[in-house]
């Protein structure tokens, strides 16, 4: 999937309308994965109702974005994981990693990955919702592995850097940050403003959305340490302030506390390419900055309000289209006629009865005033 790079000067009108396509193209990216996936999966439940033996390319399979790689192929271990919380860049810098040859799994793209999404949701975050309390569980992160991803960026893979430098003890860290905590803070609630509502609106029909809710409540919970997210109804309590900034601010620390400097990066995106490329030890002449090359710029907050409507609008407005396309056909077979037609008939059956309405009236009146 393309990802677009708003390269626009900060503050600019370019800017603006580079966040507005930026989130909107990205939105009607997710709308497309969802729909196609919906279309398979509804032709598969009909051809196994009905006896029909359905071909599988397993060149194309939806349950990874890049494909389930044979143990051949498969990274010998984790490179570098993303340990800062979200909306501190974190997109970004799965787009630099990916350019430097780390092929990454950011968490916005964890749907598309079947195998370890459902792994996340049944072993930990519907878990928690089920037994009322936060689970944090053991992920398998050679699932990671097996999809062929070297990186992560984002929650919830930030959470567990213990186990990952445990079990991969070459794994270089990136702790993501903002200039301050209210700055990540008046980011961070517009996210979880922007992304409530969609959900709030389709994860009763849509099973992945559904499961985007259980791991949104399970988020949300962590980061505000409140477990009334995991079994409020919607709309799901705002976030709070004090108690996520805390949160934020403690995370970070336990990863200072935690990683070896020597393995550890702390880092904003505003520094660029350099300070990356020394960390991960890339040479001078195959660092993009060398050629000129402009460091990623996705994901604003802006972007992403427009991202989460886009997608929703996208969705409903498709979905509800394929569902006209069916009714029609069922329509035509037991009308013999199509909707438009029958539309037609019955304007002419209508104008036809006020006609006659209006011409009785007349006769009565005439009638009323001959007498």
């Amino acid at each position: 999937m393309a990802h677009y790079q708003n390269q626009n000067a900060g503050g600019s009108w370019s800017e603006v309308l580079g966040d507005v396509y930026s989130g909107m193209s990205v939105g009607a990216g997710h709308s497309k994965w969802y729909l196609e996936h919906f279309i398979e999966s509804g032709w598969a439940a009909i051809a196994a109702l009905s006896g029909i033996e359905v071909e599988q390319d397993n060149n194309n399979d939806t349950s990874t974005s890049i494909g389930l790689k044979n143990k051949k192929n498969q990274p010998d271990g984790l490179k570098v994981i993303g340990v800062g919380y979200g909306r501190t860049g974190t997109y970004s810098l799965a787009l630099a990693l990916d350019e430097l040859g780390f092929p990454t799994l950011h968490t916005q793209h964890l749907y598309e990955n079947g195998e370890i999404f459902d792994h996340l949701v049944n072993n930990i975050f519907y878990k928690s919702i089920k037994n009322d309390e936060v689970v944090m569980g053991e992920p398998d992160f050679d699932l990671l592995l097996k999809g062929g991803y070297t990186a992560t960026m984002d929650l919830p893979f930030a959470l567990y850097f213990n186990q990952i430098q445990e079990q991969y003890p070459d794994c270089k860290f990136i702790l993501t940050v903002r200039d301050n905590s209210d700055i990540w803070f008046r980011s961070w609630n517009v996210l979880t403003q922007s992304i409530s509502k969609p959900a709030q609106y389709t994860s009763f029909f849509v099973t992945h959305v559904k499961k985007l809710e259980y791991y949104m409540r399970w988020l949300f919970s962590v980061v505000n340490e409140d477990t009334k997210y995991l079994s409020h109804p919607f709309p799901l309590p705002p976030q709070n302030r004090d108690r996520a900034i805390a949160s934020y601010e403690k995370h970070n620390q336990r990863v200072r506390d935690s990683i070896p400097s020597s393995h550890l990066l702390e880092y904003s995106v505003k520094e660029g390419w350099e300070p990356l490329c020394n960390f991960l030890e890339i040479p001078e002449a195959k660092c993009p900055s060398t050629h000129g090359v402009p460091f990623p710029k996705s994901n604003s907050a802006r972007a992403v309000r427009w991202q989460a409507y886009s997608a929703f609008i996208i969705f409903l407005s498709i979905t509800l289209f394929i569902l006209f396309l069916l009714f029609s056909v069922v329509f035509r077979k037991i009308t013999s006629m199509s909707v438009v037609d029958w539309c037609r008939v019955q304007k002419k059956k209508f104008l036809r009865l006020a006609s006659d309405s209006l011409e009785e009236r007349r006769k009565k009146k005439g009638s009323t005033k001959m007498d």
